[in-house]
Formats: C-alpha cells, structure tokens, sequence
C-alpha cells in the first residue's frame, strides 16, 4: 500500500513545467509597450499637472501667511 502511494507522488513530481525565464519572455511577448509619441504626451501632462498643484499650493502658502500676519 504505501509503495504504491510512493509511486503516484513520484508521477506526480515528473510532470516538468516550463521554467520561470520561459514564462517571463511568454509574458513579455503579450505586453504591448507605448509609443515614444505617447510616453512624451503622458510626460508633458504629468509636468503640467505637477506644475498646477505647485502654483496652487505657492498661492494657498501666500494666502495663510497673510492671514495669519492679521492676527
């Protein structure tokens, strides 16, 4: 009985899966990588939106500073 239980694990263990690096460059395949064109435009809009909150918080700076020199 418990040969015969060995022997079902060692069958088991036998199936090969491909390797981790097989299946990254398989994945790696699938992945559709973004335009020069298009990395500039979403780097352009990150800059400009990074630059908007910098006014905007330069400006909230200024205003509670004034409001805090009234008092």
């Amino acid at each position: 009985m418990a040969k015969q239980k060995s022997e079902k694990v060692k069958k088991v263990k036998k199936d090969h899966k491909p390797g981790y690096l097989k299946e990254v460059k398989t994945e790696l395949k699938k992945v559709s990588f973004p335009s020069f064109k298009d990395v500039m435009k979403y780097t352009l809009a990150t800059l400009v939106f990074c630059g908007v909150l910098v006014v905007f918080f330069l400006l909230l700076n200024l205003l509670l500073s004034v409001v805090k020199g009234m008092f």
